[in-house]
Formats: structure tokens, C-alpha cells, sequence
């Protein structure tokens, strides 16, 4: 069971992704980037509110908390795994009574 990646654009990315939603449409910009129709229309949006499409209050992550949030995701899974193994052993060992 893998967890679900987030993608990362660039900030030159985003810029180049708005321009080409407002020349042709943010679906069919979409579709052409391979990239969610929200998260462009999202950009669209903060775009023409003015803000910036990258967030200053993001810092970058450590080598360290990179690591802590990869380690806490596994524990995650194979928690989530162990019990479902417990749950399979006791309906097969009542099932085998």
C-alpha cells in the first residue's frame, strides 16, 4: 500500500501554467500538462487576486524531518497492516473450529 505523492511545480512552472490556462481554457491546460483542472484553477484564481503562487512562508524541509515524516508514514502502514493481519488470523481460526 503506497500513500499518495504531492507534486512540487516550480514557481516558473505555475507562471507559464496560468498563461497558457488563460489563452486556452484551464481544462484544456490542464489536460495538456497532465495536471488536476483545481489546482490550475487555484492558481488562476491567487493569479488574479494579485498574490504570489508560491508561498513565502514555506521553508524548505531538512534532510532530518524529510526522513521523520518518511519513517512516520511506514509506521503508519505497518500498523495499519499488522492489524489487519490480526484480524484475518482470528476469522481463519474461527472459521477452522
Amino acid at each position: 500500500m503506497q500513500g499518495i505523492t504531492r507534486r512540487r511545480y516550480t514557481e516558473d512552472f505555475k507562471t507559464q501554467a496560468v498563461a497558457l490556462a488563460e489563452s486556452i481554457g484551464p481544462a484544456k491546460a490542464a489536460r495538456q500538462l497532465d495536471m488536476s483542472a483545481k489546482t490550475l484553477a487555484n492558481w488562476l484564481g491567487t493569479s488574479r487576486a494579485g498574490q504570489p503562487l508560491s508561498s513565502p512562508s514555506r521553508k524548505p524541509v531538512s534532510e532530518m524531518e524529510g526522513e521523520l515524516a518518511r519513517l512516520r508514514a511506514e509506521n503508519a502502514t505497518l500498523k495499519l497492516e499488522r492489524e489487519i493481519l490480526k484480524k484475518a488470523a482470528a476469522f481463519f481460526a474461527k472459521e477452522s473450529k
